[in-house]
């Protein structure tokens, strides 16, 4: 009966000394959850996901308790995790299958799925995606299974309850992985300003809980191991903290601090201009827009004889018709070819079932593709939903993708749009946008339109609004430009595509929009405006050309004013000005194509600019011949002088004779240099910081304890450092070891005498010399290089970075090697006759 008491009584002082680790657990868990909750906001961003949290976790919670309090194994548990997966996918993370048990069932078959295919469509769809399909299937095995590991391996006592670090931080991880490539506002207090803060914070809040709750983990094994130290033994346990744990505290604490300053203020400063990289950065169709031909390279051909008729859509719709349907929004140009980025604002990603459009006009159209193939789908405004019909709907609607700020969609199922693909837009067009009220807000970089371009561009430019001037500019450009779509000469007959133009005279111009061609066009202005004739005949037009040209030139004028410009391909359905193309019945055929330029304001609002030059006068291309000056010349006799010439000298005609002036020292290369360097530098801390920092603190703790003002103690610290390379050698210490044990276990040549002498320094009543001191330390490093040694060069490089010695703490069954606590040994300079204390 009393052997039953005495197992009824250690239970229960078990139970009373686990108490405070579950409730540490538990913290830490609940902690990680919430972190990882803020962290995946952006990505969901709706009630369901926060539903999805609160019941997920809640239920791991109960499955872990239950599971420990019935001592049930790491299978069962898995079980019962798996049960409650199938059990709580369809109600939390696939909603849409509650209508019926059918539909329950392939609901069940779809979480499933989506535990394998799920992750990869979260990082195609925009964001947020809210309750679409079943990409709340990871959010579910995060915060389900996430929650599960960690609070259970939080709640363990032996060496796998640090594993919990690693799950509490792959549940932040989730969200900021699979988030969104833009980071969140900077946040200015006063004259700081913090870049990225939400994702600092949860960075730092992260590290913090992490480290905080591993340090309380190592404070109460410590005293858990003292206290069944004072149990066995008659030596009280001491309960007061010491200098040296006051020391190692600060030290810490002072870590920390270094490491938040560090994360505030080094790495946005030297990432303040990168983008955001996370896994859907790599995601998308962005090899296919890299490969597709740009559209307005294939401008001019639309509009052939044998092409100008051919139908390329079909637009139609019960409700609000859009004005403009958008087929590519181009926005790269390199000088030669002006293409779609697939980079802006944030990239083309999978559209979900619905989205925030925006505020605008309410627009509704139903597209049939008929004769327009390739990537590039035709959209209208800014899209709420596509909906996709006809045999295809399925693959349109995984291969569809769309970027918001480019307004602008692409479709890659099966290589592109084919001949009867049809699907519905619902959409916003926001309110027209008028240039005059626009402020550049400035570019930086990118090609310029040349001095012919920047010397037009001087000479019209009226008054200091900016949009005003560039207003005037446009519409003095297309006054003085003449539209044509070929290379025929002047006189033939006229082609299909101006049939409707009366009196249009054929003029032959050249396609392309490279910077050579923009300046070709910008040069004949130029010309024509200094010819006496043009202002004697009011017929200042010279530059010929169609969207594609002057598309280009009004975005190139743009951005010599400071507006960040775009060339758009698309069609219209009504314009207010008569002269341009507009589809006929809806039917967008090919001679309808247009193209317009869009500019930004400081204020993110884009504006449309239609560019297409007048047809109603011809141009003049001759220029006034003017004969060139008499300059009178003074008429001296014939003298002829012999000139001997001088020696030939041999000449380098690489030279430059030319004076060359000294500007200074350039150094303008430095700052790209320092933040490669300085970026370079940051990614390999990230990589092997954690291992130089053991390093370090093995260093400091080495250079503490041979540095200790007591002798005593510098000879016990002599002797630590010995057992700590042991141990990180993979040396194996006895159970309650002595240090004459340890001596034997290691077996080293000195390791008897310094175990002999560490005795003696401790319980000895003799003075200890700095000599003996420093001696004891000579034999020490022999002996630490000897055990660092003997299993070769990469066990050398493991130990080195090994924290065995740090976690010793962690086996409480095991008395440390070295007998006393520092400030023990310095009060205690003998021990009790006939008992060994070590």
């Amino acid at each position: 009966m009393s052997e039953r008491r005495r197992r009824v009584a250690a239970r229960g002082r078990r139970d009373v000394s686990a108490a405070p680790r579950i409730a540490a657990g538990s913290l830490y868990t609940a902690a990680c959850v919430a972190l990882a909750a803020v962290a995946a906001w952006p990505i969901y961003a709706s009630a369901s996901f926060l539903l999805l949290v609160g019941v997920a976790v809640a239920v791991a919670a109960v499955i872990v308790a239950v599971v420990t309090w019935r001592r049930g194994s790491g299978w069962v548990l898995a079980a019962v995790v798996a049960g409650a997966f199938v059990v709580l996918a369809v109600p939390l993370a696939v909603a849409s299958r509650l209508a019926s048990a059918a539909d329950a069932l392939r609901g069940i078959g779809e979480a499933l799925a989506g535990v394998v295919v799920a992750w990869k469509d979260l990082v195609t769809v925009d964001l947020p995606v809210g309750s679409y399909r079943n990409l709340l299937v990871p959010a579910l095995v995060v915060f389900l299974v996430g929650t599960v590991v960690t609070l259970a391996l939080a709640w363990r006592e032996d060496r796998r309850a640090p594993g919990a670090v690693i799950s509490g931080l792959a549940m932040v991880g989730f969200g900021l992985f699979f988030g969104r490539t833009a980071t969140s506002a900077p946040l200015s207090l006063g004259p700081v300003t913090l870049v990225a803060p939400v994702e600092t914070a949860v960075g730092l809040a992260s590290l913090l809980v992490c480290v905080l709750w591993l340090a309380w983990r190592a404070r109460d094994e410590r005293l858990g191991a003292l206290r069944r130290a004072s149990e066995v033994s008659a030596a009280p346990s001491r309960s007061s903290r010491s200098g040296v744990d006051r020391r190692r505290a600060a030290l810490g604490v002072a870590m920390l601090a270094v490491a938040v300053l560090a994360t505030i203020a080094v790495v946005p400063w030297v990432s303040r201009d990168a983008e955001r990289q996370v896994l859907r950065s790599a995601a998308g169709p962005d090899r296919r827009i890299a490969e597709a031909v740009s559209p307005l390279a294939q401008y001019r051909s639309m509009f052939s004889d044998a092409r100008s008729d051919d139908v390329l859509f079909r637009v139609s719709g019960e409700g609000t018709l859009p004005e403009r349907i958008r087929v590519a929004t181009l926005d790269t140009y390199d000088g030669e070819i002006f293409r779609a980025s697939g980079e802006e604002g944030g990239g083309f990603l999978r559209l979900p079932s619905q989205r925030d459009p925006g505020a605008g006009r309410p627009v509704e159209a139903d597209i049939e593709v008929v004769d327009l193939n390739g990537i590039w789908m035709p959209t209208a405004g800014s899209l709420a939903s596509a909906t996709f019909e006809g045999d295809r709907r399925a693959q349109l609607a995984d291969g569809f993708y769309y970027s918001a700020d480019a307004e602008a969609g692409v479709q890659t199922a099966g290589g592109g749009l084919v001949d009867g693909d049809r699907y519905r837009v619902d959409a916003v067009e926001p309110d027209a946008v008028d240039l005059t009220t626009l402020t550049p807000p400035g570019v930086s970089g990118g090609v310029d339109g040349g001095d012919n371009l920047r010397r037009w561009v001087q000479e019209h430019a009226v008054g200091a609004d900016a949009g005003a001037a560039l207003q005037t500019l446009v519409q003095v450009l297309r006054e003085r430009g003449y539209l044509s779509h070929s290379l025929a000469a002047s006189g033939s007959a006229v082609p299909a595509w101006a049939a409707d133009l009366p009196g249009y005279q054929v003029q032959p111009s050249a396609s392309g929009h490279s910077v050579a061609r923009i300046d070709t066009m910008f040069e004949r202005l130029l010309d024509r405006e200094q010819d006496p004739r043009a202002a004697a005949s009011g017929n200042f037009v010279a530059a010929v050309g169609d969207d594609e040209q002057f598309a280009v030139a009004v975005a190139l004028i743009a951005r010599e004013l400071g507006f960040p410009a775009r060339v758009v391909v698309g069609t219209r359905l009504v314009s207010a000005e008569p002269d341009l193309p507009t589809c006929v019945a809806g039917e967008c055929r090919a001679r309808d194509l247009s193209a317009w330029t869009e500019v930004q304001g400081v204020d993110g609002r884009w504006a449309s600019i239609d560019v297409t030059p007048q047809w109603q006068q011809s141009p003049s291309l001759e220029v006034t011949q003017q004969q060139d000056p008499e300059n009178v010349t003074e008429v001296r006799p014939d003298t002829v002088d012999e000139v001997v010439p001088p020696a030939p000298v041999q000449e380098d005609n690489a030279l430059d004779d030319d004076a060359r002036t000294d500007d200074g020292l350039d150094l303008a290369w430095l700052w790209p240099v320092l933040r490669v360097t300085g970026i370079g530098v940051l990614v390999l801390l990230v990589l092997f910081g954690p291992f130089l920092a053991i390093v370090v603190a093995k260093a400091l703790r080495r250079r503490g304890r041979r540095r200790d003002a007591d002798p005593r103690a510098a000879i016990a610290g002599g002797w630590d450092e010995y057992v700590d390379a042991g141990v990180d050698a993979g040396r194996v210490l006895p159970p309650a070891p002595t240090r004459h044990d340890v001596a034997a276990a290691f077996g080293t040549a000195s390791a008897t005498r310094l175990a002999e002498e560490a005795d003696r320094a401790v319980f000895a009543p003799d003075a200890v010399s700095a000599d003996e001191v420093a001696d004891y330390w000579r034999m020490v490093e022999v002996e630490r290089r000897v055990l660092l040694r003997q299993r070769g060069w990469w066990r050398r490089v493991r130990a080195a970075v090994s924290l065995r010695s740090f976690l010793r703490f962690l086996t409480p069954r095991r008395a440390r090697a070295g007998s006393l606590h520092r400030d023990e040994r310095g009060k205690r300079p003998t021990a009790p006759t006939g008992r060994d204390t070590t």
